[in-house]
């Protein structure tokens, strides 16, 4: 009951409604502005067969799909990096996970595709080395700023290694690794309009035909779908990261 009140207490109308009403307000202008423009054969055929569907689907399942590999590749590794045994070999694995957002965006893409050829799924990997860096930057920071005094209290009443990191390390950590898997998630989202100079799709593909054949409502719509999918999933990553935050941290709000 008192779990259920506090997240009820974190979880105000305003954080619930505010965002999700201003983007219902633009989606609805652009439609009302969309349903007026003049659209000719050009523009009507690259909106046509629920191709708008198709390409906002692309970009949901890339997006999802490199987010979820990047939790499973970063937050494992930042863990086992802050154990005795590996911790030397942070530089290492931070100056690797550094190199793909040295590169840019559309540089990695192209370079992979003469690895991987054209499609989604080189898209896909090229968004997970892109996002790495940030959770697993944040996993190292968030454990290792925990007061060592906690994990040897943790230690003298008899937990084993493992109980110290599920109950101790990793709930003081949650706040920190959520947030570098919120940047993750908007990063991901940005990267894969670029997929459509690899041949992967999404709505990239709409901005792309928009700017080539220089029709405005094709490049609106494109556009303005990728900046509220962006802030929709920042705004959701946003809930998780109130919901999963540890009661005891909640002063730091």
């Amino acid at each position: 009951m008192f779990a259920d009140e506090r997240r009820r207490d974190r979880l105000t109308w305003q954080k619930l409604t505010v965002l999700p009403g201003v983007l219902a307000l633009v989606l609805l202008g652009t439609w009302l502005w969309f349903q007026s423009a003049e659209l000719d054969t050009i523009a009507r055929n690259a909106l046509a067969g629920g191709n708008v569907t198709l390409r906002l689907r692309e970009h949901i399942e890339m997006t999802v799909i490199s987010t979820f590999f990047v939790l499973i590749i970063a937050i494992p590794l930042g863990i086992a990096l802050t154990r005795p045994r590996l911790r030397k070999a942070t530089p290492f694995a931070m100056a690797v996970a550094n190199l793909g957002q040295a590169v840019p965006s559309l540089g990695l893409l192209v370079l992979l595709v003469f690895w991987l050829s054209i499609g989604q799924t080189t898209a896909v990997v090229g968004m997970v080395v892109y996002a790495v860096l940030p959770v697993l930057a944040n996993t190292i920071t968030g454990l290792r700023n925990i007061d060592p005094g906690l994990t040897e209290a943790a230690k003298g009443i008899g937990m084993s290694p493992l109980g110290v990191l599920s109950k101790v390390e990793l709930p003081l950590a949650v706040p920190l690794i959520l947030a570098g898997v919120r940047n993750a998630l908007v990063l991901n989202v940005g990267t894969a309009t670029l997929a459509t100079f690899i041949g992967g799709g999404g709505l990239g593909d709409l901005i792309s035909s928009g700017i080539t054949n220089q029709r405005m409502p094709v490049l609106m719509l494109g556009s303005v779908l990728t900046v509220a999918l962006a802030l929709l999933v920042d705004w959701i990553a946003s809930l998780v990261e109130l919901l999963l935050r540890p009661r005891g941290l909640e002063g730091s709000d």
